[in-house]
């Protein structure tokens, strides 16, 4: 309806009230729950001693924030130091590593310039690090074993492989000859991003935070959103209230983690000349599966080479459909092929391509007649409900990736069967609320950004 149409100012109050309540009211759920099964023996493994000066012990289930903040905690401004020195280097000697095979293979194919050859080249290498039993055959190449092994060999070789996609299709538009292979290895082995992402294309590369940390570590000293999920009998005995604010939280906290992580990343990238794409839009922000992703660098890399490439201007319902199977089958090979990642690349390619169907249906008449006769206001609070249903759909489909299938299946089924009608309602009103606070602040971001009138083609006199 245009950005312009506002909401009252005291409706807008009354839903702030309301969220505000409504987390602290779940947040207490969920501490409560924290405090009481603390001693318990399923969390002996990922609640360990914490702050004893304050009594409490820390959920330290996610290996990834404990990995940066205490194994890596001595050792990242060190490394991260060094990461200029580490790319010359690297255009003068090769190193003897796995990763410089894949890195040889697709610059060799890249050379041909062929489009189709550099997709095939790379998702085949992909699916050899991803798929028995080309992954264990390859692991068996890297001599000796060490901590973190899987995080760092897997997700290194495959952000490794994408960005060696992205130098391969660049050099296929490449008018004059082909980019060094130099070119490559200072692009791929780049520090800062090599084993953690964000994946930077090759176009971007080529042309071109203390508090937080702190108010993480607290959640985590008196709210165990990580480890309580992982305990289904424990689950199972939780409110409502109590699973919805786990869900949302799980969510909220995988994106303070990616935009910490990224944002230090990020700061050095910088401080290279480099324009790095930006941390993923918080979860809180999020109410269209069009808008849904918890990484933009692997967003950026997927819309230019595939899901733009064939969608076109994304208004065809077969050729977007198109689209998003093929975008959501490289993102199944990207995160490697599972129960639970076929079950999420279903459920998030559905839920886009729905948005799509609806939007067409209700771009027709007599739907779009009844949506200009009721006012910009009211088309706002219509709009909100059903932003308020898909909010929920976007956290449950993308809570199995990060908790288990069978947290996802119960939290769903208590939110939307068994708590029908009390708790489906109030927590979809709340998010209503949520929703609305959203809209205001990108419509007051929309207005800040237009262009301001020109003054009658009046001329400023000095």
């Amino acid at each position: 309806m245009g950005i312009k149409a506002a909401l009252p100012r005291y409706e807008l109050y009354l839903y702030t009230a309301v969220l505000g309540l409504a987390l602290i009211w779940a947040g207490s759920w969920i501490f409560e729950a924290s405090s009481e099964n603390v001693n318990r023996k399923a969390f002996r493994e990922s609640v360990k001693p914490g702050w004893h000066y304050f009594g409490r012990k820390m959920d330290v289930a996610d290996f990834e924030w404990v990995m940066w903040f205490t194994t890596f905690r001595n050792h990242i401004l060190f490394a991260l130091a060094g990461h200029v020195i580490f790319a010359k280097i690297l255009t003068l000697v090769a190193p003897k590593a796995l990763v410089l095979s894949h890195c040889i293979i697709l610059y060799s194919v890249a050379t041909v310039k062929s489009k189709l050859m550099c997709f095939a080249a790379g998702l085949a290498t992909l699916a050899s690090i991803k798929m028995e039993p080309y992954n264990s055959w390859q692991e068996s190449l890297v001599t000796g074993s060490f901590d973190l092994q899987d995080i760092l060999f897997y997700g290194g070789c495959g952000f490794s492989i994408m960005r060696c996609m992205s130098f391969g299709l660049e050099n296929c538009e490449k008018k004059d000859g082909n980019y060094k292979f130099s070119d490559l290895l200072k692009y791929n082995f780049y520090l800062p991003f090599f084993f953690f992402g964000p994946v930077m294309t090759f176009d971007r590369y080529h042309a071109q935070h203390l508090g937080v940390v702190l108010v993480v570590d607290f959640f985590f000293h008196y709210l165990y959103i990580l480890t309580i999920p992982s305990d289904m009998k424990l689950v199972t005995k939780l409110s409502d209230w109590c699973l919805a604010g786990l869900a949302y939280s799980n969510l909220v906290y995988d994106w303070v983690k990616a935009a910490v992580m990224f944002g230090v990343i990020n700061t050095v990238a910088t401080l290279d000349h480099l324009e790095p794409p930006q941390p993923p839009k918080c979860i809180t922000m999020l109410y269209v599966f069009s808008e849904t992703h918890f990484d933009r660098g692997i967003n950026d890399w997927l819309c230019k080479y595939v899901y733009d490439y064939i969608g076109g201007d994304h208004d065809r319902i077969f050729r977007e459909l198109l689209a998003t199977l093929c975008t959501f089958a490289v993102t199944t090979l990207w995160l490697g092929p599972c129960e639970v990642v076929y079950i999420w690349s279903v459920l998030n390619c559905f839920g886009l391509n729905f948005e799509l169907w609806v939007a067409k249906l209700f771009s027709l008449p007599p739907f779009s007649t009844l949506e200009r006769m009721m006012g910009g206001a009211m088309s706002c609070r219509v709009r909100g409900v059903f932003n308020a249903a898909n909010f929920w759909a976007i956290v449950l489909y993308n809570v199995l990736s990060l908790n288990s299938l069978e947290f996802a299946k119960l939290a769903g089924g208590r939110l939307v069967l068994k708590g029908f009608p009390l708790s489906t309602l109030s927590v979809l009103f709340v998010t209503y609320c949520g929703v609305q606070l959203v809209k205001e602040r990108e419509r007051r971001q929309a207005l800040m950004d237009e262009p301001e009138p020109v003054d009658g083609g009046k001329k400023k006199t000095e």
